[in-house]
């Protein structure tokens, strides 16, 4: 089958089928054979590993992977694309095709059906119009995984690995470096794409942690309290707290365990640790929370 990674291919691939961009899906298929195998070497795909692609699109990266690992398990949402990646992939035996929303799929199960419970690698150019949902589901749902290596807008990769005092930091910043290491092994330009993209991307790898860097009694409610810091950036964390209606906490509370930290009362989320908000975590001692806390409650707009 011909390199997808070559326009002149991909553009003849979609004159055949007649296919139609679905901005609703967030489809810009890559095009550039050098950032391909750049993500394939920084994934670090190798013939022992089972890999969960989300969004194959029309099998551009999912070529590369075949080549490289010993099984692909590409999830693709938009069943017109079905037909396509039939034809593109059918000279690979060790590709599956699922057409299913990965939001919805049990990710879980579906790694321990086909790689009997071991961790996968997850390489994906993602929707960026749904990347933290996908992310944070793959984390919360402790899906067995090495490691995340995924393409995404810059500004949302920058964010993932900003630390404590710039404007870039927030929720989702903690909750990424608390399951992971993240690191930006490549730039990569709207030319690289079709269609071309309005903004700048980046492919970062998540590297998951064996065990998280912080110990914290209540995962989920750490979340909810993170979340509730970060909505109201300008406000103090004693008063976003007691505004949050899901965490039931008064300002005296709050006051209480930040002088036990020996924290400023007037301190704003943006300036605390992952390490501190595990520790006010768990001096809050919160009764225990409902246990839905999930991806879906990861809202899919930026994080502020």
């Amino acid at each position: 089958m011909a390199d997808l990674g070559n326009p002149v291919n991909t553009i003849a691939v979609l004159q055949k089928y007649q296919f139609n961009f679905q901005k609703k899906f967030g489809q810009n298929f890559l095009i550039d054979t050098h950032v391909l195998d750049k993500i394939i070497k920084e994934a670090g795909v190798t013939k022992e590993d089972c890999v969960l692609e989300i969004g194959p699109g029309i099998g551009t990266m999912t070529q590369y992977l075949a080549e490289s690992a010993r099984e692909v398990i590409a999830v693709e949402i938009d069943k017109a694309l079905i037909p396509i990646l039939q034809d593109t992939l059918s000279s690979y035996n060790n590709v599956t095709v699922i057409n299913e929303d990965i939001l919805k799929l049990d990710i879980g199960a579906l790694v321990e059906e086909r790689n009997a419970g071991k961790p996968i690698k997850v390489v994906a150019n993602l929707p960026y119009y749904i990347t933290t949902p996908i992310i944070m589901g793959l984390f919360e749902n402790h899906v067995p995984m090495e490691s995340i290596t995924i393409m995404v807008q810059k500004e949302v990769a920058d964010r993932m690995q900003e630390g404590p005092g710039s404007k870039e930091y927030g929720a989702l910043s903690l909750a990424v470096q608390y399951y992971a290491r993240p690191e930006i092994v490549a730039l990569v330009p709207p030319n690289c794409f079709m269609p071309r993209p309005n903004v700048g991307s980046a492919v970062i790898r998540l590297t998951r942690h064996k065990n998280p860097p912080v110990e914290v009694n209540d995962e989920a409610y750490m979340f909810r309290l993170i979340r509730a810091s970060f909505n109201q950036r300008r406000k103090t964390m004693a008063n976003g707290l007691k505004n949050a209606s899901d965490l039931n906490l008064t300002r005296e509370q709050v006051e209480e365990a930040l002088t036990k930290m020996n924290l400023s009362l007037t301190v704003r989320g943006e300036t605390l640790s992952l390490e501190q908000f595990a520790t006010l975590s768990n001096l809050l001692k919160c009764p225990p929370v409902s246990p839905n806390f999930c991806s879906k409650n990861w809202d899919i707009s930026p994080f502020p």
